[in-house]
């Protein structure tokens, strides 16, 4: 019962919700104890970890710590955007992450139109199993694969063309024009079968009425997959491409760096190698390499805002 108690100091005092919530914690104390383990996760590796950001406005100094270190304002963003990496470590991953979008996005989404109109359950199962076994393949296996595969003298590239030609076959993977299409359309192979998932939940839950109605007005299987399929994803479909325009910056380290050489050098160099090998390797400028990072987060975060606004005016579909 809610109960009501006045307070010549604080006035009118509500006691009856106070004692409501204090009941519901003791009563279901363990579900609460066990929020305390993700809390505690997120803390630790995902809060306390920005602490690490004053380091792009610091001159990191090991012996002063990063506490102790000189600060230096904007010189670490000033000297990223007037070094001759800039233009090209932006150009090579919106290049790599647009290419992607556009080609790896819609992919997906017609693939799990076309196998769920198609008959068969074994069919379809079979087909589904097929394309997710890539996404299981690591990435290290992945690029020596391709790398076999594409080898101008002993891999299947170079023995097919040698039998074919009579002449060696070109390197394929230090051609610097062929990077881009290397790296995207082999990410849409190990990643097509798996992406569809989240589609194939959400045709799933389509009523079957709608089909039988529209067949018996006379739809035929194409145009049910546009006036009901279609808009049955629309939402999810919209969901994911905010999420993927707000990782448009983060092109995937481990693959570029891994097909990277010194021939492809000058397209495959993008800003997570770069911040690498600023960072890790040689200079060992922590300052400089956490400022071109941040830099890199407050990119995709502007896209997210603007993405989700724009898609929140136009279909009525946004994250918040």
């Amino acid at each position: 019962m809610l109960q009501i108690k006045k307070n010549p100091v604080r006035g009118v005092v509500i006691s009856g919700n106070k004692n409501k919530t204090l009941s519901k914690l003791r009563s279901q104390w363990q579900l609460y104890a066990m929020l305390l383990i993700p809390a505690a996760f997120l803390l630790i590796f995902s809060y306390y970890p920005m602490l690490g950001i004053q380091l792009a406005f610091k001159d990191f100094n090991a012996n002063l710590g990063m506490w102790g270190s000189d600060w230096v304002g904007f010189k670490h963003f000033n000297k990223f955007f007037h070094s001759y990496m800039f233009g090209r470590v932006l150009k090579n991953t919106l290049t790599l992450s647009i290419y992607g979008l556009i080609a790896g996005f819609p992919l997906p989404i017609l693939f799990a139109l076309l196998l769920n109109a198609m008959p068969g359950r074994r069919y379809k199962k079979l087909v589904q199993t097929v394309t997710y076994l890539p996404h299981f393949i690591s990435t290290v296996v992945m690029v020596g694969i391709i790398m076999q595969i594409l080898n101008p003298t002993v891999g299947l590239l170079g023995i097919i063309w040698q039998a074919v030609t009579g002449n060696a076959a070109p390197n394929v993977m230090g051609n610097p024009t062929a990077f881009s299409h290397l790296y995207v359309w082999s990410g849409i192979w190990q990643s097509l079968g798996w992406s569809s998932i989240v589609y194939f939940a959400a045709l799933s839950g389509v009523d079957t009425n709608l089909y039988e109605a529209a067949a018996i007005d006379g739809a035929s299987r194409f145009k049910q997959m546009i006036h009901i399929d279609l808009p049955s994803i629309l939402p999810t479909a919209v969901m994911l491409l905010i999420m993927n325009a707000g990782s448009i910056m983060n092109v995937g380290f481990e693959k570029v760096f891994l097909f990277q050489n010194d021939l492809n050098l000058r397209t495959s160099e993008i800003i997570s190698t770069y911040v690498y090998k600023i960072g890790l390797t040689g200079q060992n400028d922590f300052g400089y390499a956490t400022a071109i990072g941040l830099f890199n987060s407050l990119v995709n975060l502007i896209l997210i805002v603007i993405v989700n606004t724009v898609s929140s005016k136009v279909s009525e579909q946004s994250l918040w």
